[in-house]
């Protein structure tokens, strides 16, 4: 089985780069950013059932005795810290849409809760699950220890308390089923060094290893790690000071540019935009930066769906499939690690990447995933439901499954080359498993256009506002709701 990268950001920063000059293509499109989601948003039945198969993943491959998501399945697998963030937000997306009962809810997140409190902490290469509070990347889904020599990793820790502090906000009742998930959260976020990570302050580092020590990469730019920077800030007991996010977001005008017709702050690869907005409610919210801007986050992330789309209907490679519903780049499974003629032209093909496209870089082999459209719905929903109503109806037999739809699926790779899976005739490559930080981005953004469940429930965790706030936040929903 193919393992990912420990870090995402950082394959992307050493992968050998294919770069494609974009071109404008079309208007802007602009919306108000309160104007892409509503309260109560109506779906066509097959987001009902992607977003019902989607949580599935969790709830049914997840261990119910400790809680412990796989990262990827049905390949044989360790379990990834982060999807069990995701995991035990989907909980309450369950319970909501009356796909799992409260009680059920309850006794999976204490199973969950209780494994992260007690864990095993510290330096010792193996047998612990974590050190400083931090925990690994993948953990065995049996005993959760390190698996193999994975790091101890910054931004899935925050992906995991992501889902840890949906939870106490969640369960609010007055029993002490819910009484004891309030207070394990609290004790699971309160052990986080955030500050011990500052080796090179005021930059938090990606991750440690008991091998080599710290990291040598710090979180830098705007990418993923908007959510580790929120959570330092926001920590009762180990923060982080305002200089570090100041530090952070410092090195953004690297990545402001036009891009496909499309003026926005670039992350190529779309999980980038999507993972902290999970999250996050940030319609009309604006750091010192974007307000600089004119603008927030939730609208540049719709410029940058839009960015993606214009890159497909371009289609600068020619890639098989690609047009104006047929499109979606991310952090993904792939064919095959090889360099093969493509239209009488040697093409580098990949197995995992970050694939993705801005005005940093292209990295574009003509694999599709998607996770990149389906989690970016409440960013554009006139580009993102037809974008998968159409992969559902022109490729649906081969990848959409038990689960949803497959993690990726490449319809320019036909060669006759001996691979493990994901042969299909007459379509080419389709991965044979799902991964769970791919699905889970799915379930809770189908539920936030929806709903806004994710994001109302997450508006009233005291951690995520002070977070905010010292980040240096305001206005939308902080402004409509001052700190009491």
């Amino acid at each position: 089985m193919r393992q990912r990268c420990c870090n995402t950001l950082l394959s992307v920063l050493l992968t050998t780069l294919v770069f494609v000059n974009g071109c404008a293509v079309g208007p802007s499109n602009s919306r108000p950013a309160w104007a892409t989601a509503t309260a109560s948003a109506a779906l066509p039945p097959l987001f009902d059932d992607l977003e019902h198969r989607s949580f599935n993943y969790f709830w049914e491959l997840g261990n119910p005795a400790n809680g412990l998501v796989p990262d990827r399945w049905p390949s044989k697998s360790f379990s990834s810290i982060a999807a069990v963030g995701f995991g035990l937000t989907s909980y309450g997306v369950g319970v909501e849409r009356g796909w799992i009962d409260r009680e059920q809810a309850i006794t999976r997140t204490l199973a969950t809760l209780r494994f992260f409190a007690n864990a095993p902490q510290g330096a010792a290469a193996e047998g612990m699950s974590g050190y400083k509070g931090f925990f690994y990347h993948f953990i065995k889904m049996d005993t959760g220890a390190r698996d193999a020599h994975c790091e101890l990793s910054t931004v899935d820790t925050a992906l995991l308390l992501g889902g840890i502090l949906f939870a106490q906000s969640y369960f609010d009742r007055d029993t002490s089923a819910e009484r004891e998930i309030r207070a394990l959260s609290e004790q699971i976020y309160r052990a986080v060094e955030w500050d011990w990570a500052q080796v090179r302050a005021p930059r938090i580092a990606m991750g440690w290893s008991p091998e080599t020590g710290m990291h040598a990469y710090d979180w830098n730019g705007y990418n993923e790690a908007m959510l580790v920077y929120i959570l330092a800030l926001g920590s009762p007991t180990h923060p982080v000071d305002k200089d570090a996010y100041t530090a952070w977001t410092s090195t953004y005008e690297r990545s402001w540019g036009t891009f496909m017709g499309q003026t926005h702050l670039s992350f190529p690869p779309m999980f980038g935009h999507q993972y902290s907005q999970i999250w996050l409610d940030l319609r009309g919210v604006q750091d010192d930066y974007m307000r600089g801007r004119g603008s927030d986050y939730f609208e540049n992330s719709r410029h940058a769906v839009q960015s993606q789309r214009a890159y497909a209907i371009a289609n600068p490679q020619h890639w098989a499939g690609y047009g104006e519903n047929v499109w979606g780049l991310t952090a993904s499974d792939g064919p095959i690690d090889a360099i093969y003629l493509y239209q009488g032209e040697p093409r580098l093909f990949r197995t995992y990447s970050a694939r993705g496209v801005g005005i940093e870089y292209t990295i574009d082999d003509g694999t599709i995933a998607p996770t990149a459209a389906a989690a970016s719905l409440p960013f554009a929903p006139e580009i993102v439901m037809p974008a998968i109503r159409e992969m559902h109806r022109r490729y649906g037999d081969n990848i959409y499954r038990q689960y949803g739809f497959v993690d990726a699926f490449n319809p320019s790779f036909h060669y006759d080359v001996s691979l493990r899976q994901g042969r299909v005739a007459g379509m080419g490559w389709v991965d044979d498993d799902y991964i769970g930080i791919d699905q889970g981005p799915i379930v809770l953004m189908i539920e936030n256009y929806r709903s806004d469940f994710v994001w109302k429930t997450m508006r009233g965790n005291p951690h995520i506002r002070l977070g905010l706030e010292r980040a240096g936040f305001s206005g939308g929903w902080l402004g409509a709701n001052p700190t009491p």
